[in-house]
């Protein structure tokens, strides 16, 4: 990504609407794919940026991470104490001696040019019976100036999103769209943007009382991810297995 979203991502992610939003709907989605351990779990956090997720993942279990960005991992160093290590996919992925009951990848796939080789390779640090969770953006046609400035290779559909699990050898166990309730927001920024030629900065802070209403917005999804699958939405997430 650009230093400059960088550095607005390791400032904003505590209070900014999306990141706050989307870690209400990865609480659920975390402690869906946890139940039922025995002990207390071992994740791997694949990518973990700037480290607004590791406080949250660190509720469910033992937390290692990796993460390519030297400036991102100084970042998330200034906010959690564990192990982050320089990892790149598919080929330099550290902690070769664990087995991990949770890896995790939010928003990263899609920076990666290689996924489905990437996938398979840490489908190799999955302990038995351990599962890959991970969410995507959505809608290739939804495609925008924030996916250059993000240096994301590619958006997914839910079938795309399926081919390349299956092309690593994982079993999808759950996959659904999610952010549909902002849905409609978000397509007629992006048909403005088009019809004015103009590039909104879609991850600046907003006004406080907007922020707050569009985390709340957001963050009501919660309650449906698992038991509804939605058939559109601004992102994708799955829950991934060995074949």
């Amino acid at each position: 990504m650009d230093r400059a979203v960088y550095t607005r991502m390791a400032e904003q992610e505590d209070e900014h609407w999306w990141f706050v939003g989307r870690r209400h709907v990865l609480r659920r989605l975390l402690a869906r794919n946890l139940k039922n351990k025995a002990r207390a779990p071992l994740l791997l956090d694949a990518g973990s940026g700037t480290g607004g997720n590791l406080p949250l993942l660190a509720e469910f279990g033992n937390v290692h991470a990796f993460e390519y960005d030297a400036g991102a991992r100084q970042s998330a160093r200034a906010k959690w104490t564990g192990d982050i290590l320089f990892g790149e996919m598919p080929d330099r992925i550290p902690f070769e001696e664990k087995s991990f009951d949770l890896i995790t990848m939010f928003d990263v796939l899609e920076h990666v040019e290689r996924d489905s080789d990437s996938l398979r390779s840490l489908s190799h640090r999955l302990a038995e019976g351990g599962r890959i969770l991970l969410t995507v953006p959505a809608m290739p046609w939804l495609w925008s100036r924030h996916d250059e400035l993000h240096h994301h290779q590619r958006r997914y559909t839910a079938a795309s999103l399926r081919e390349a699990a299956k092309k690593a050898g994982l079993e999808v166990v759950e996959l659904s769209y999610f952010n549909t309730l902002l849905f409609p927001l978000a397509v007629a920024q992006r048909m403005m943007e088009r019809i004015f030629h103009t590039h909104a900065e879609t991850d600046m802070m907003p006004h406080p009382v907007v922020n707050a209403a569009l985390a709340s917005v957001f963050g009501l999804e919660r309650w449906i991810v698992g038991n509804v699958s939605l058939p559109f939405g601004l992102s994708l997430y799955a829950s991934l297995r060995k074949s």
